[in-house]
């Protein structure tokens, strides 16, 4: 079979990209930034990086000479600054270049930290409010630069044009937008000058707002960042940092801690929150870069323990995503979050020491997070294990205080067992800590690190059981009747029946039984129902000889001493579902089906039982 000639062209052929700019627009507007609310950040973010090239250029003007000025009316929005400015040439090689920035094409790689927006993109966001985008500029780099004037359009086309130079007598840019119909939303003088105190509170150059009513502009930023101001004392300055706080995050912070990482340009508050807040629950927190506000849901600059924390930051050297709406995930970041986590143990080693009161408020909010990171941290564990709180048969108390008084401490492995236990432990003054919940066993099972005169053991029920006092021969001999009866009627549960006597006397009976005995029961009876198949051969290989429950009787407990003296043998096995029901259900423990049915029918039995009696 012959094939066809391959077309003459053996080097190929370069041909340029085609870009739909209304395409990349929806792109933008749908994939990229959140809102259209940020082109008013993004024309901010130009002025201001405009400015800093400006102060490079001339280093010796004084502070605060270049400044921004808004204006928004209702029909146009306008954006001027005092900034380097703009050649004929640059406008056809920046604004009309979709991707280059003027800071990446003058090859200044080594003072980019200095400007905030890296992505040369920004200006296209002004297209998801306008269809036509005008900018005025004059160069300050070129003296007698003439005025340049360039306008881009949604559909993809621009025009440039000289200018004289009245048109803008000053060095600086002019951006002005008409908005379309259906972008009154975010062009509104209200809400540009909501949006512009939003990104721009903390911007370190003089930001004004006029909304064409024919007053002067009102200052968008007429403070510095409050921990960049002067305090007369140290608690004037803590008072301002919490109103602070309060005011952008919108509670009362329980304490303020003050962040300053110098390597990287950062300060700012991590206000502790009053509240306690779901464990791995991470809080957004506010993040500017160079004063810009970049996100309010930046939870990547904290670990996942600092959840009782959120945060105000000002940055210089984080970097910014292409949306500038999150970080950068690099060394930088991470550095910064191992710095701000050693701030925060600080913080708490500070409250322990010198603070009992604001640390015993901290932690009644906040425990399960400081549990979390004492389990991974020597030091917090080694300070503040003995303060933390914890379920005990004494009562919600701190370990320091339970070991005081019991020199062994037993620990739970689950909710469910330590409430079968803890009323009849507190009596027989065993000291018992419910283990069940998150990291609680762990930390238990660590405090001999802090007080090695005290013990540590895992509950077993042997050792409770060791504790209740035998009856005596006579009465043992009475009751076996009763004991055969009722071992009989709770052979399904593979629940044995003991009498002994313990306290509390107003505990009827206790249920004996672990989850894992619950779980190897279950595993055989599946085995025996598929004896003989490939499933059973497996469960079988898995069994173990799993525990039978234990039901004990109290002998002190008038109720008890009445059932075990029943002779009518269908009463009497009954009286033992009713007392084995009532002991599930004080456990707390999840009921199977069969334990729920039983319930009801002993309860029905009695009833019909003491019907039948009156009559």
């Amino acid at each position: 079979m012959t094939l066809p000639d391959a077309p003459s062209n053996p080097a190929g052929t370069d041909r340029t990209f085609q870009v739909d700019l209304r395409g990349l627009v929806d792109l933008l507007s749908h994939h990229l930034y959140s809102s259209p609310r940020v082109y008013l950040r993004e024309l901010l973010q130009n002025a201001v990086d405009a400015l800093t090239a400006r102060h490079s250029l001339e280093p010796a003007a004084p502070a605060g000479s270049f400044g921004i000025r808004l204006y928004a009316d209702g029909s146009v929005v306008r954006v001027e600054d005092d900034g380097v400015g703009l050649t004929e040439s640059d406008l056809h090689a920046f604004l009309a270049t979709i991707g280059r920035s003027s800071k990446r094409a003058e090859q200044v790689a080594e003072q980019r930290g200095d400007f905030i927006g890296q992505f040369g993109i920004g200006l296209l966001s002004c297209f998801l409010v306008a269809d036509e985008i005008h900018v005025v500029s004059r160069s300050a780099r070129t003296p007698d630069a003439p005025a340049v004037e360039w306008r881009g359009r949604g559909d993809g086309s621009y025009t440039v044009r000289t200018l004289r130079a009245s048109a803008r007598p000053r060095p600086g840019t002019t951006v002005t937008l008409t908005p379309r119909a259906d972008a009154g939303e975010w062009t509104r003088p209200a809400q540009v000058w909501a949006l512009a105190g939003h990104f721009g509170s903390l911007l370190r150059h003089p930001v004004t707002f006029d909304d064409g009513t024919g007053g002067t502009g009102v200052a968008v930023n007429p403070e510095p960042a409050p921990w960049a101001r002067a305090y007369p004392t140290p608690g004037a300055r803590s008072r301002a940092l919490a109103a602070y706080g309060e005011e952008v995050l919108g509670f009362t912070p329980l304490d303020t801690i003050e962040l300053d990482l110098p390597a990287v340009g950062l300060k700012g508050i991590a206000c502790v929150l009053p509240q306690a807040v779901p464990a791995g629950r991470r809080h957004g927190h506010r993040v500017h870069v160079k004063g810009m506000l970049l996100s309010e849901q930046a939870d990547e600059i904290l670990p996942e323990w600092a959840f009782f924390v959120r945060c105000v930051v000002d940055a210089e050297s984080l970097r910014p995503t292409a949306s500038r709406e999150s970080l950068y995930e690099d060394d930088t970041l991470a550095a910064v979050r191992d710095a701000l986590a050693e701030r925060l143990r600080a913080w708490i080693a500070r409250a322990a020491a010198s603070d009992p009161d604001l640390l015993a408020r901290f932690l009644h909010a906040h425990h399960l997070a400081v549990k979390s990171l004492a389990v991974h941290d020597d030091e917090i564990l080694r300070m503040l294990l003995p303060w933390l709180p914890f379920e005990t048969t004494d009562g919600h108390t701190t370990l320091d205080e339970f070991a005081r008084t019991h020199r062994t401490v037993l620990v739970t492995s689950s909710v469910e067992e330590f409430r079968q236990v803890a009323a009849i432990a507190s009596a027989a003054g065993l000291g018992v800590v419910n283990g069940g919940y998150t990291y609680d066993r762990e930390l238990v099972h660590r405090l001999p690190e802090i007080r090695p005169q005290t013990s540590v053991a895992d509950l077993d029920p042997a050792t409770l059981t060791a504790h209740l006092d035998p009856v005596d021969r006579e009465t043992e001999l009475a009751a076996a009747a009763y004991l055969a009866r009722a071992r009989e009627a709770l052979a399904v549960f593979d629940c044995d029946v003991a009498l002994r006597t313990f306290q509390p006397a107003s505990a009827p009976a206790l249920l004996v039984d672990s989850r894992e005995a619950r779980h190897e029961r279950t595993r055989s009876q599946l085995a025996r129902e598929q004896e003989g198949g490939l499933w059973g051969d497996i469960l079988g290989a898995l069994r173990q000889e799993a525990p039978r429950a234990q039901l004990i009787l109290n002998q002190l407990n008038p109720l008890v001493r009445t059932a075990v003296a029943i002779d009518e043998p269908e009463l009497a096995r009954t009286s033992a579902e009713a007392l084995y029901g009532q002991a599930a259900l004080l456990s707390r423990r999840p009921l199977r089906p069969a334990e729920s049915s039983l319930i009801n029918r002993s309860f029905l039995d009695l009833l019909a039982h003491a019907l039948r009696k009156d009559n």
